[in-house]
């Protein structure tokens, strides 16, 4: 009797301890969950497609790999690693070869894997094999005519080739597909500003206001706002890059440009011009724009100074070579 009581109170124990934690976990996030449960498959492989998403190709090949030494014989741990290699920062061509192996794995088990099929493509795209790459992305149209990676890639092959129409057709169709795609709407903002067409500030804008967070994203649209006149708001939206990260050296460099050209404030560009050096000692642009400074004081000692650190850091920086020689000609 005491032995089953015994048993009956542990048992208790047990389970409202395990749902008193199962509670707790609820709170948590999921990098959180991932670090308190390294090792739970479906965890990392959660993370793996978040950051499949968000373009976090360095956390996506960490939660990748770990997945796949786990369990090897899970298609999707094998999926998600041949989709990390792709997309590493510094691959290796032995990457993509390692890729079309594990791809080409995970399509004998499920011959309709959309994200393996566009795999391939994106491998044979890499090799130059552009006849076999449309092959696939367009064997993936056929299974689902509104998969988005498939005109995402076809957008970037024809981006590749110079044929501008059909890439911003391309990935038109992407962000159809996927009104939430903030990089399509980056590349065709992109396509649209080489082109010289206003209408990349509204690609710029959509995807600033997905990702309202990113400075890159800030920064494109900043500057696409400046070069077409809107000087106030290229300010504001370059304060708000800096705000949004104080490293990126490009947010005070344009302060301190627009002040120099536009506003002719000297003195307010060379304080924005100091943030960006003391961020990157070494940017060249930054480095010229406050030699031209120095020089307008009538400060030529400050001005050659400066002008070495730039050539300093790049010595055939043409710009600068000239201005060294118009100062030295004046002796």
């Amino acid at each position: 009797m005491i032995k089953h009581l015994f048993f009956v109170l542990t048992a208790i124990l047990f389970f409202a301890c395990g749902s008193l934690e199962e509670e707790q976990d609820k709170h948590l996030t999921l990098d959180q969950l991932v670090q308190k449960y390294p090792d739970s498959i479906p965890l990392l492989q959660q993370r793996a497609n978040r950051s499949l998403d968000s373009l976090d190709y360095k956390l996506l090949l960490t939660d990748a790999a770990h997945a796949f030494r786990l369990d090897s014989s899970s298609n999707e741990n094998r999926l998600l690693y041949a989709l990390a290699l792709i997309n590493k920062k510094d691959f290796l061509v032995s990457d993509f070869t390692s890729a079309q192996y594990h791809f080409g794995k995970v399509l004998k088990k499920d011959p309709k894997n959309l994200k393996a099929i566009i795999g391939m493509a994106s491998v044979s795209s890499f090799r130059g094999d552009l006849e076999n790459a449309f092959t696939l992305i367009n064997k993936a149209l056929r299974i689902n005519p509104r998969y988005r990676d498939a005109y995402i890639l076809k957008g970037s092959i024809y981006l590749s080739q110079g044929n501008y129409k059909l890439a911003k057709s391309s990935y038109e169709t992407a962000v159809q597909q996927d009104n939430k795609f903030f990089l399509g709407y980056m590349m065709l903002g992109t396509i649209y500003q080489y082109e010289k067409d206003p209408l990349c500030i509204e690609y710029f804008t959509t995807a600033s206001k997905l990702k309202p967070a990113n400075a890159e994203v800030a920064y494109s649209l900043a500057y696409a706002t400046y070069e077409y006149g809107k000087t106030e708001d290229a300010k504001k939206l370059y304060r708000r890059m800096a705000g949004l990260d104080s490293t990126y050296c490009e947010a005070y460099f344009h302060l301190g440009s627009i002040q120099q050209f536009d506003d002719e404030n000297l003195d307010s560009a060379m304080f924005f011009y100091s943030k960006s050096l003391d961020v990157n000692p070494k940017h060249i642009e930054t480095l010229h724009n406050l030699g031209l400074i120095y020089e307008d004081k009538g400060d030529r000692s400050n001005a050659l100074l400066t002008y070495a650190k730039v050539l300093k850091v790049n010595p055939e920086y043409q710009l600068t070579k000239d201005r060294v020689a118009v100062l030295k000609n004046r002796r």
